[in-house]
């Protein structure tokens, strides 16, 4: 099976996994056969949408310029839009500061029959926080009174809140995909020179990508971390290589539609009775209007 060949082991160790796929295929040959796993991705779509009893909810995390945008649009292209949702979760607005970290985070799950996307997603707050735990502050935490607080002990607190969370989910028919989009810092200094010297680009660009670069070594740390304490059997992590962007896109999809090809159960429903005897009745009906 493809999804076993990315799958987290438990004594992660970034550093060691290739950012390159092996055996890429070439560009072409990658999107054309994206171009039929995620064909039959959106039939299994229509089919979760007639079943209406499960959901799926696809996480991507990934470091500026993996390439999360773009894997999310060729990925999904074929979907019908009513039944997929997607959302990027961005600073906190003050209403979502007001209650728990993961509110905002339920207020965004797919409903069933649906299929959603997040695109950065609930672990930021096990990442940026923890890289910035300034940002902790603005939550208004009970005996929380600075970064100092932001210890080993609060972390796994976290870790596991996020794990009842998606516990939670799966348990209430939500089928959980979590994908980290593994890039080399080499390759992400191509991509933020490529928007720089290409004008068209440029409106992607923020200074703040230089700063978050320079904390590269503290981040792939705390993904390390967050991914070894939230790689579990209900919903584990997959480590993409994401140097290669159309091979990311493919073996996304064909991990999606391995693991969903197996949910036989999800089917349109059957017509009751009535309708079923008098199709043919009711087809004679119209074309005698």
């Amino acid at each position: 099976m493809l999804s076993a060949d990315y799958k987290a082991g438990k004594d992660l160790k970034l550093s060691e996994l290739s950012t390159l796929p092996k055996g890429a295929l070439s560009k072409k040959e990658a999107e054309k056969e994206l171009d039929n796993v995620r064909r039959d991705l959106a039939d299994f779509q229509a089919r979760l949408y007639a079943h209406d009893k499960h959901a799926v909810l696809v996480c991507f995390q990934g470091m500026d310029t993996s390439g999360k945008d773009s894997l999310v649009r060729e990925v999904f292209k074929d979907f019908n839009v009513r039944g997929v949702i997607q959302h990027s979760f961005k600073v906190p607005t003050s209403l979502e500061l007001s209650h728990g970290y993961l509110w905002r985070h339920y207020m965004a799950l797919p409903p069933k029959g649906h299929f959603g996307i997040f695109n950065r997603t609930h672990y930021e707050n096990v990442l940026a926080t923890r890289v910035h735990p300034e940002y902790l502050m603005s939550e208004k935490l009970p005996e929380f009174n600075g970064p100092e607080d932001a210890n080993d002990k609060f972390w796994k607190m976290r870790y596991q809140q996020i794990n009842n969370f998606e516990k939670e989910l799966v348990q209430n028919g939500t089928f959980v995909f979590k994908f980290f989009l593994n890039l080399s810092k080499e390759e992400q200094k191509n991509r933020l020179l490529r928007r720089l010297k290409t004008p068209e680009k440029n409106w992607k660009f923020s200074k703040e990508d230089l700063k978050e670069r320079k904390l590269w070594d503290t981040y792939m740390q705390c993904y390390e971390d967050a991914i070894r304490h939230t790689n579990t059997d209900v919903a584990p992590w997959h480590i993409i290589p994401a140097d290669d962007k159309p091979a990311a896109r493919l073996i996304v999809a064909k991990i999606l539609f391995e693991a969903l090809s197996q949910k036989i159960d999800i089917r349109a429903p059957q017509l009751d009775d009535e309708i079923s005897g008098k199709i043919n009745q009711y087809i004679k009906e119209l074309e005698n209007e």
